[in-house]
């Protein structure tokens, strides 16, 4: 078996939690590697945990090491930063695209992040607007294969407590039929999905850049 090593970031988030359980699960990776920012109590044979100081920039590039796939599932709320807007370009925008620069001089092949949809760099909206510009900025990088992802509302259990999402994901499953055609997209989707859908586009073999809706995602999942 070729020996290929994937770093994931945000693995202590919704997503990404997922993403690493199966990860692990999953003998493609010979290695799979956490960035985190506090010590990580979960062990696993095949698990290496770099705690990183993703706002000092050696420390960063340093501790993604050499590998073939990131994964980055990052990302905040206005309500974490209280709303400082500059917090929040820091976790959403300069974590995933430093990770993308600094993974091409690491020898990384795979670039997969979790952005959202509507993402846009001309948007008025800032958090829209944020994604977008995130993922302008890493179409220029010369992976063999770049993944985003562009979930509507991600149904899972946070441990941040949401209202307003709460409700939504009460009531968005049962209007999922209403979101047909052209609204398909904005159909609310598991966190465990997208990130089975993430570890099935890493090992599709597609190059080139690829993006996935509510409708990609789910066909990616029969692979």
């Amino acid at each position: 078996m070729q020996v290929k090593t994937a770093v994931l970031l945000g693995a202590t988030g919704l997503t990404g939690n997922h993403l690493l359980h199966l990860l692990l699960a999953d003998d493609y990776f010979t290695t799979v590697r956490v960035l985190v920012r506090k010590p990580f109590a979960f062990m696993h044979p095949r698990l290496e945990v770099r705690v990183t100081d993703f706002d000092d920039h050696d420390n960063f590039h340093n501790a993604l090491g050499k590998g073939d796939v990131i994964f980055c599932c990052t990302g905040t709320t206005m309500k974490k930063v209280k709303g400082d807007k500059a917090l929040y370009r820091r976790i959403d925008f300069d974590i995933p695209v430093h990770a993308a620069q600094w993974g091409i001089d690491n020898g990384f092949s795979q670039y997969l992040v979790v952005s959202a949809i509507g993402a846009n760099a001309k948007s008025s909206n800032f958090y829209l607007h944020l994604k977008g510009s995130m993922e302008a900025a890493i179409h220029a990088l010369p992976y063999r294969s770049l993944h985003i992802f562009h979930p509507s509302l991600l149904l899972g259990s946070r441990e941040e407590k949401r209202k307003g999402e709460k409700l939504a994901q009460s009531i968005m499953p049962a209007l999922s039929f209403l979101l047909a055609g052209s609204l398909k997209k904005y159909r609310a989707i598991e966190a465990p999905d997208v990130a089975k859908a993430m570890l099935a586009a890493a090992k599709s073999g597609k190059t080139g850049i690829n993006v996935y809706e509510y409708a990609q995602m789910k066909m990616l999942l029969k692979q």
